[in-house]
């Protein structure tokens, strides 16, 4: 007996045999990933507490492909979401059951090191150390360094306009980003920025950096190479209370000091990356700051008996100054380690991003211990002190149940506090569908719609990524009216693992 498949379903299957037929005519041989079991690495990124399996996934190799399949897309009526290394935090790459994912992982090639114009020009693909690398011999780098800069992308972080722990002297993606090449939704390739320092008309490179892919797909990259600062120093500076750390944060910046990085975590934290790097961090304290201050050999020197002077104003139990480079590292490691150590003592944890003014930093501490007891979850602390993006990390155990979403709606506490003392809901990990529904907490209405019609301007059959960043979803010929009214889109429900 042979099986009956309901004439719906076999209209499904029908249209996707047709899309994956016509994918591998645009990208052949393994370019397309069609089977369940071959998709299943692609079914989450980095905030694995959702999956879903995308339709099908492509991995072209060319502009061209990317451009073709795009243009497939837009005539079909397909949806797309873009994907780089999967390390995003937020749910950015989460694919659709009906849409194609789009993996840019064989764009790893760097095309040009040019250091009379300290720059380079990459694919998308290149992982973000693998700059630097590429420059060491000549004494530059590059500066954004997010902790997953051994594995995330260069396309990635202009997606989510990433930071990492040099981004208070030196910026973010965004500061460090000259041109990029980008297809459109329509197939069409478009060129913004370049090798110049600036351009005329309206900065449509700023649009684009932390667009989270929804605008289109960039498929070339070029950034700004800085020289190697001549000494670089840092001090671990321990302090009896995360207050007190705060302080000592505003006192740096306060006296006119912008160190090259300044990182706190608190006691669990310490504790936890101790255990796994053996970084030399003190034990007996409730927060240490990591400050490293970096340029000529005199100015380094003056600054770090500065900063000493400052941190014993707030109360200093230890500070440490490294006594070599080999050590300026190690401390660095133990930071750059921090997510992973954290997971050895917990069998799950949810980690946050939200950004919130330097003064403010003992007030959000004390009011998120307060969370963690009413919620009865632990909090590691690690973040970007300088310029006060925070990354509580919530230890949860996923197997019992109900726990998840308690942590859920702890996180969510975190982030609206953060824009309740002037603070934003992101600072570098991207809206995606982590706080998708928590937008209206930070924007209104109309800021809503004006984003929107941006994105329309893109992508006006909206296919790009779709169900990210936006809590309602418009059609875009509703958002060219004055008055919108009502006609809004449900977005699929977010699956869960």
């Amino acid at each position: 007996m042979s099986l009956q498949i309901p004439p719906a379903d076999r209209a499904v299957l029908d249209r996707r045999e047709k899309i994956v037929a016509a994918l591998r005519a645009i990208v052949p041989g393994e370019g397309v990933i069609a089977g369940e079991r071959e998709m299943r690495p692609f079914e989450s990124d980095g905030l694995t507490a959702y999956k879903q399996l995308p339709m099908v996934v492509v991995l072209p190799e060319t502009t061209e492909q990317v451009s073709q399949v795009l243009a497939y897309c837009y005539a079909e009526g397909i949806k797309v979401v873009p994907r780089g290394a999967g390390t995003s935090l937020s749910g950015g790459a989460l694919p659709l059951e009906d849409g194609v994912l789009l993996g840019m992982a064989k764009f790893n090639r760097i095309l040009e090191i040019d250091f009379e114009n300290r720059l380079a020009v990459v694919e998308p693909g290149v992982t973000n150390l693998a700059v630097s690398n590429a420059a060491a011999h000549a004494g530059f780098y590059y500066a954004p360094d997010p902790s997953s800069q051994i594995a995330c992308t260069i396309g990635g972080n202009v997606a989510e306009n990433s930071g990492g722990v040099h981004c208070l002297k030196y910026g973010m993606t965004t500061n460090n980003l000259l041109g990029c090449e980008m297809v459109l939704i329509t197939g069409e390739v478009i060129r913004l920025g370049g090798k110049h320092l600036d351009a005329g008309g309206y900065d449509l490179l700023g649009i684009v950096t932390g667009s989270e892919g929804l605008l289109g797909v960039v498929t070339q990259v070029t950034v700004r190479l800085l020289k190697m600062p001549e000494t670089a120093r840092a001090l671990l500076i321990g302090f009896p209370s995360s207050e007190d750390a705060g302080e000592c944060v505003g006192k740096i910046i306060g006296a006119g000091i912008i160190p090259g990085g300044m990182e706190m975590m608190d006691k669990p934290a310490i504790h936890a990356v101790e255990q796994f790097v053996h970084a030399g961090y003190p034990l007996d304290v409730e927060a240490l700051l990591i400050v490293e201050l970096d340029g000529p050999q005199a100015e380094v020197d003056h600054l770090v008996a500065r900063v000493e002077a400052l941190a014993r104003q707030c109360r200093v139990v230890s500070c440490k100054v490294s006594a070599s480079e080999d050590e300026r590292l190690l401390f660095w490691a133990g930071r750059k380690a921090a997510f992973p150590a954290v997971g050895r003592i917990s069998p799950d944890y949810y980690c946050m991003d939200g950004t919130i003014p330097r003064a403010k930093l003992p007030q959000v501490l004390k009011r998120m211990r307060e969370l963690s007891d009413k919620y009865g979850l632990r909090v590691a602390n690690v973040f970007h002190a300088g310029d006060g993006n925070l990354h509580p990390l919530i230890l949860y155990d996923a197997n019992k149940p109900g726990e998840l979403e308690k942590t859920e709606e702890f996180g969510a506490e975190i982030l609206k506090l953060c824009v309740e003392v002037g603070g934003v809901l992101t600072g570098e990990h991207g809206v995606g569908v982590e706080k998708r529904d928590l937008m209206p907490a930070m924007f209104s209405e109309i800021d809503l719609n004006q984003q929107q019609r941006l994105k329309c301007a893109f992508d006006d059959k909206g296919l790009l990524n779709p169900g990210k960043v936006f809590p309602q979803l418009h059609r875009c010929a509703e958002l060219g009216r004055m008055h919108i009214s009502g006609g809004k889109l449900p977005f699929p429900d977010i699956p869960r693992f």
